[in-house]
């Protein structure tokens, strides 16, 4: 039973990965499962946190700093116990005077070593201005307001948008390149079926001339070298299905390592049966300004460039004022606001800071300067790129007109190459013609077959390539 299951498991299996899919369903799985694209998305939202980051700066910036430290020895203001001289209210004068030793004879403060001898004195004792501060601690909540920065936060604000934006074109970059290498892998894969359908009848012919050239070998109207002509004609046809059939397998397994599945997915594509893939001129207007509005890569730079444009307000910046309000509320234990008590003491403050740079021996300034340099640097870096893709657009367009005339030779070489082999297989059949003449004209029926194939595929993938340049690729 388990036996059955598993193998129902993978009939089911292979029926789905050789189900049948069209050129729509390559791109979606590609945009799906590309690694490259999956980067891109997460540059935009890294863009998109960075910008929410620059707005964050208008707003007051809340912080709470704490610091603890353990102290050896206690603080004493003092070295030794004080002995302070103390004033008494003299009625007669109005003021405080010292009380100091009078000499009776003489009526003047006493004298000893040059300094006055008080009568009465204060204590100071040195265990009163002694403090523990064996645990400090401390902390404080702080909001910083910022009021004028020079201009810094606004373009901080301007330039991460950009960069989103930026990321997000980068993002349609990838996107129009893994569609057209989708395509690319597509049509590959569509042409090599056509020619190896084509190698097969080509075999076909040949081992039905060879089957004839053997039946008149035994009756004696060809020679032993006609059918040894058509015998090498045979192993060229065979190896060259060979290698078709080669390049079909890795065909498909680049389109599915492109589609983001295992490379030995079995997929039949939508357009590998058909007979005809047909192919009609469309005609191209091409308006440069309309182009550049459409390239991403165009807007990359031109998003780049205003970028660096903000990037010389930022470096301005720092050569302007720059003003914050403060407010805090701290805390210190012991209690440095009463006494240094063993006690939390906390205080609230207001304030403003400013800043203004006076002189930095040009280093501000030129700075500036590099920042404006690099921004005339990727102007001319999108001036250069306008240029460039103005001549590949032309060059593509080009292309495109040169491989529609091209399919158009082809479809009458094909159709003169098919009354050739029919001639030549009357001829040959009425012995009017020999092997030789078959041979030749199963050759050129191979030939125009195949350069027909190429044209048609070339024709679709000009087509594509002209759209994408264009900036008019539809996913």
């Amino acid at each position: 039973m388990r036996k059955i299951v598993l193998l129902a498991l993978c009939s089911l299996s292979l029926a789905v990965s050789a189900q049948t899919v069209s050129l729509d369903s390559c791109r979606n799985m590609a945009l799906r499962n590309n690694k490259e694209i999956q980067q891109a998305s997460l540059a935009i939202d890294k863009a998109g946190y960075q910008r929410k980051e620059a707005a964050a700066a208008y707003l007051p910036q809340f912080d709470f700093t704490a610091g603890y430290i353990y102290n050896s020895r206690k603080v004493s203001l003092i070295k030794e116990d004080q002995l302070l001289p103390t004033k008494s209210f003299n009625p007669q004068t109005g003021a405080y005077d010292f009380n100091l030793l009078i000499d009776p004879s003489t009526g003047y403060p006493v004298q000893v070593d040059g300094q006055y001898v008080p009568t009465t004195v204060a204590l100071l004792p040195k265990s009163g201005l002694t403090y523990n501060i064996h645990n400090l601690m401390g902390g404080a909540l702080t909001v910083t307001q910022p009021i004028y920065m020079g201009g810094k936060i606004t373009a901080m604000n301007q330039i991460t948008d950009l960069a989103q934006q930026l990321a997000r074109e980068m993002r349609e970059s990838k996107v129009e390149d893994v569609i057209y290498n989708v395509d690319a892998a597509y049509w590959q894969v569509v042409s090599l079926c056509a020619k190896q359908k084509l190698a097969r009848s080509y075999v076909g012919l040949v081992e039905k001339l060879d089957n004839d050239v053997k039946a008149m070998v035994s009756e004696g109207v060809a020679t032993r070298a006609n059918q040894l002509a058509v015998d090498v004609k045979l192993n060229e046809a065979h190896v060259d299905l060979t290698k078709v059939d080669n390049g079909v397998a890795l065909s498909r397994m680049l389109l599915a390592q492109l589609c983001g599945l295992p490379v030995n997915t079995l997929m039949t594509l939508a357009d590998e049966g058909r007979d005809e893939l047909g192919a009609e001129l469309v005609p191209t207007s091409i308006d440069m300004n309309q182009v550049y509005d459409k390239r991403h890569d165009i807007r990359s730079l031109q998003l780049a460039t205003q970028i660096y444009d903000k990037q010389v307000k930022v470096a301005r910046s720092e050569m302007m004022p720059k003003l914050a309000a403060v407010a805090a509320l701290h805390a210190t234990n012991p209690n440095s606001y009463d006494g240094f008590e063993n006690r939390f003491g906390a205080a609230f403050s207001v304030g403003a800071t400013l800043r203004v740079p006076l002189w930095h021996w040009g280093g501000l300034s030129n700075k500036v300067k590099a920042a404006q340099v690099e921004a005339d640097v990727k102007r001319l870096e999108l001036d250069d790129a306008k240029e460039k893709i103005e001549l590949q657009v032309n060059q593509a367009a080009f292309r495109y007109q040169e491989a529609f005339k091209t399919y158009e030779a082809t479809r009458a070489n094909l159709t003169e190459a098919d009354e050739n082999l029919r001639i030549a297989g009357i001829a040959f059949k009425e012995g009017m013609g020999t092997v030789d003449e078959v041979i030749a004209a199963q050759t050129a029926w191979l030939k125009a077959n195949s350069e027909k194939i190429d044209a048609e595929i070339d024709v679709q993938m000009t087509r594509e390539y002209l759209n994408k340049v264009m900036g008019n690729m539809n996913y």
